[in-house]
């Protein structure tokens, strides 16, 4: 009996989340006496403290570690931290996610937010997000969700005196403080029908839960199924999408549509295909349901953001999202008919999304250095005066449309179409091919709008003008300018995710295997 009480501890296999929350703690404290002159500083720690994070997952990329387990015997199945494939998978990705939001985000904090707490709250974030896939107990599950959910909450209201951005952190913060209370209330309900927070021990009791108990095991599934649907920005839980995008930072609304949502997504994997297989009869419907319904309402909102709208640019790509995660919901109900492998459909459109998401974040957030207000009018004829962030621009929107030349977009949503078939959910691969073609109009709209003849923007000086005149005037510029000289790090972050895109448009067998075999 004692021996079963060891808690063995492996540190390289929990190094990624724990070296991401020590440099989190050690930009706090060097905070205190940095000048502020002198905050690139702490940006440039954090920055080569994901980085390094992420060398970390090289050691452990043969998928066969856990620590934390009941007994010495690391290869039990009652472990509350395993590094598997699919845990290295989703780390690369919220690690990466994050370090592209780290760039994105250099030039934020020297003009606008404050340097020391918007690091601190990133890398916070960023460890509790890559704690979350290793996590194979309710407890740490629900810890770790929380620490990368409750940095979000100040990041997004970071903007201080800024009213949109109070607005905006209030609604997510409620949204997402109901679906803690609704996720740990079911776990408990579990946790008293199973005696067991073990994922793989709750799979095996549940099925011989007593009669007595077994109302309360049920709703205690449905209840945590539900917290996580909320996570997920799944309809009917996605109320808080489009204006806590538009009033965070817009490196921070980058990072929730990316980080956030692979956070929520990893957690319903675990819960379902790990703990819940015995329920796939309840939770399979209900996820296809939800995946025809997120999908729907998200391409319906994003096809009526009128383009001269102020801040339509981000809704768009907010309600795109949530038309996105309508897609990454099909393999896990797929999973529920036929096998785990359908999981792997869901990493690999992940990791597509992630990367050309991330890059189109990256160009409006360009574009908003001379365009504040963001309207998807404003990127009219941005090839004229920026060729380069144009290209990549059009690029990502053609991968999230799933056209040439975004190959990976195209395969990404093949699998995920291929999933739904296989699990003969017909009705569902309908649901998606219809609006595969409504997301075609609204990408293709604003892809068009890049090439098209600039016009005077309202405002500008007069044609002959001095130059000075025009740089100084606050709308004068032609309409899609973008700066002459772009930051660095921005360029840096649409170069990594172009050549990122390309390489994976090149190669896409490289993401698609996962979806080939399974990940667990």
């Amino acid at each position: 009996m004692t021996s079963q009480l060891v808690q063995s501890v492996d540190w390289l296999t929990i190094a990624p989340p724990v070296l991401t929350a020590a440099v989190a703690l050690a930009v706090l404290v060097a905070d205190l006496f940095v000048p502020p002159e002198r905050n690139r500083l702490l940006g440039r720690t954090a920055i080569g403290g994901l980085t390094a994070a992420l060398a970390l997952l090289v050691p452990l990329r043969a998928g066969d570690r856990s620590t934390f387990c009941l007994t010495p015997d690391t290869r039990v199945t009652a472990c509350s931290y395993t590094a598997d494939h699919f845990t290295l998978v989703v780390q690369l990705l919220v690690l990466g996610g994050a370090l592209l939001t780290a760039l994105l985000s250099l030039d934020e904090t020297r003009e606008r937010l404050p340097a020391g707490e918007y690091w601190f709250l990133l890398l916070s974030s960023a460890a509790g997000a890559a704690l979350l896939p290793a996590s194979r107990d309710l407890a740490t599950l629900v810890v770790a969700l929380e620490v990368a959910s409750l940095p979000a909450f100040a990041l997004v209201g970071l903007k201080r005196g800024d009213r949109m951005s109070g607005e905006a952190a209030l609604k997510f913060f409620l949204s997402s403080v109901t679906a803690t209370a609704v996720t740990l209330l079911g776990a408990s309900f579990v946790y008293a029908a199973t005696g067991t927070l073990h994922l793989t021990e709750i799979a095996q009791r549940l099925d011989d839960v007593p009669g007595q108990l077994q109302t309360l095991a049920e709703a205690g599934v449905a209840l945590t199924l539900v917290g996580f649907a909320f996570k997920t920005a799944a309809v009917p839980f996605h109320f808080w999408v489009p204006d806590t995008y538009v009033g965070a930072p817009l490196p921070v609304a980058a990072y929730l549509s990316v980080v956030g949502k692979a956070v929520g997504f990893t957690g319903l994997i675990l819960v379902t295909v790990v703990a819940f297989p015995s329920y796939a009869d309840v939770w399979g419907p209900a996820l296809a349901v939800l995946a025809a319904l997120t999908m729907t309402a998200g391409n319906v909102a994003a096809l009526r953001q009128a383009s001269t709208r102020a801040w339509s640019a981000v809704r768009l790509l907010a309600w795109s999202s949530v038309a996105q995660a309508g897609y990454l919901l099909v393999p896990i109900a797929a999973a529920a008919y036929s096998s785990d492998d359908q999981i792997g459909a869901t990493v690999a459109y992940a990791l597509m999304y992630a990367v050309v998401n991330l890059g189109a974040f990256a160009v409006v957030a360009l574009v908003a250095r001379v365009r504040p207000r963001n309207r998807i009018e404003d990127y009219r004829g941005l090839y004229a005066t920026s060729p380069a962030a144009a290209l990549a621009l059009a690029f990502f929107l053609l991968n999230l449309a799933g056209l040439p030349p975004g190959i990976i977009g195209l395969f990404a949503k093949v699998t995920v179409f291929s999933a739904a078939v296989d699990a003969g959910l017909g009705w569902l691969a309908v649901v998606m091919a219809l609006n595969v073609v409504i997301a075609l109009y609204y990408y293709l709209r604003w892809t068009a709008l890049l090439f098209r003849t600039p016009e005077e923007a309202p405002g500008e000086a007069p044609a002959g003008a001095p130059e000075e005149t025009r740089e100084r005037s606050p709308e004068g510029t032609r309409k899609g300018a973008a700066p002459r000289r772009a930051p660095v790090p921005l360029t840096l972050a649409i170069a990594l995710t172009a050549a990122a895109g390309a390489v994976l448009s090149g190669y896409p067998q490289f993401v698609l295997r996962f979806a080939a075999s399974g990940l667990f």
